[in-house]
């Protein structure tokens, strides 16, 4: 089969190519990523054999071109803005990605004959949760309350109507908050952990009681590709790692395996809108499809807190901006980065 993987450079989009590449190495995997401030190829280094395609999903005829060329019959659709802070600050860019890219690759991929579209969205589309409220299943009704969420829900409407309108094999997966290796540091997780191994203070919104779903970023991966193997064409299914944390637990937690003192929190004016609390129930992937997430939290926090003490250069280049001249350097413009096929 040969796969495509928008927003392949991603966090969660490069994790996903990089298991693929492990447990289907025979398959072509094509990744496009528009290698926007979040996209980081150096997050693909030690990929061998996909090949990749800068551009914008928003770019009909790049998006279809590329479909055509690579003989295309899958895709996993990643590429989104997803930072709640920018949207809130500039909506009208994850509109543009997030709804009009998605209808754009829509339309290109069933077009070109797609066998499988898996949209790969989150549970903020649900809303939030009062504390004692039960967890958002696949029924729950959609109540973004961010321009991100909203986004996000509008992209999750157009790929129900494409699969209710012309029968094109879309699936979709809500997945809860992910951390692990690779993720951006603008991130709560990521950010409070370089924040903390510089001695810099670690910014907490509110009263840091917020409370959300996390998930290590490698069982989000195994889901989608469970999904992607064998779910049921036009279903949703929630991803969760049935790990409830207020913000404020994971920040002390932190601080605590890196030998920090807890007078680096400082706590912040909360932001608009900002959503109390977030849970997925996931039962339904784990009866139909028969996945189960494999790290426990504390075990999976530790391992990340690690990778990012050992991976250094990865972050040092995202703080310079260094990374983002990564495609010129490794590519110069015209054929394939190291590890790659053009």
């Amino acid at each position: 089969m040969s796969l495509l993987v928008t927003g392949g450079a991603g966090f969660i989009g490069a994790n996903f190519v990089r298991r693929r590449r492990h447990t289907q190495p025979r398959e072509k995997l094509v990744v496009l990523d528009a290698l926007t401030y979040a996209g980081n190829l150096a997050s693909l280094d030690g990929v061998d054999g996909f090949s990749f395609v800068k551009g914008d999903i928003t770019d009909g005829a790049l998006v279809e071109a590329t479909l055509r060329d690579h003989g295309v019959e899958a895709v996993i659709h990643f590429a989104a803005e997803s930072h709640v802070d920018r949207s809130i600050l500039g909506p009208g860019a994850f509109v543009r990605t997030n709804v009009v890219g998605t209808a754009t690759l829509l339309e290109k991929a069933r077009a070109a004959g797609v066998k499988r579209f898996l949209h790969v969205s989150t549970d903020e589309v649900y809303g939030d949760l009062g504390s004692d409220d039960p967890a958002f299943t696949e029924q729950t009704p959609i109540a973004p309350r961010s321009p991100y969420s909203a986004s996000k829900a509008g992209s999750d409407h157009l790929v129900r109507a494409w699969f209710e309108t012309y029968k094109f094999p879309t699936l979709t997966t809500r997945c809860s908050n992910n951390y692990g290796p690779y993720q951006f540091p603008e991130k709560l997780i990521p950010l409070m952990i370089l924040n903390a191994m510089s001695d810099v203070p670690l910014p907490v919104y509110g009263d840091g009681l917020n409370v959300r779903d996390w998930i290590h970023v490698e069982d989000h991966c195994a889901a989608i590709e469970r999904v992607l193997d064998a779910g049921k064409e036009g279903e949703v299914y929630n991803v969760g790692g049935r790990s409830e944390k207020p913000n404020i637990e994971i920040i002390k937690a932190i601080l605590k395996a890196l030998g920090k003192s807890e007078s680096l929190i400082r706590y912040v004016a909360d932001r608009p809108g900002h959503d109390r609390r977030y849970a997925v129930d996931d039962g339904k992937i784990e009866r139909e499809l028969g996945w189960t997430r494999s790290r426990q939290f504390d075990e999976g926090l530790a391992s990340t807190i690690e990778w990012y003490r050992a991976n250094e250069p990865w972050w040092q280049a995202i703080k310079s901006g260094d990374y983002m001249t990564w495609y010129e350097r490794n590519y110069g413009g015209r054929g394939a980065a190291k590890g790659a096929t053009s």
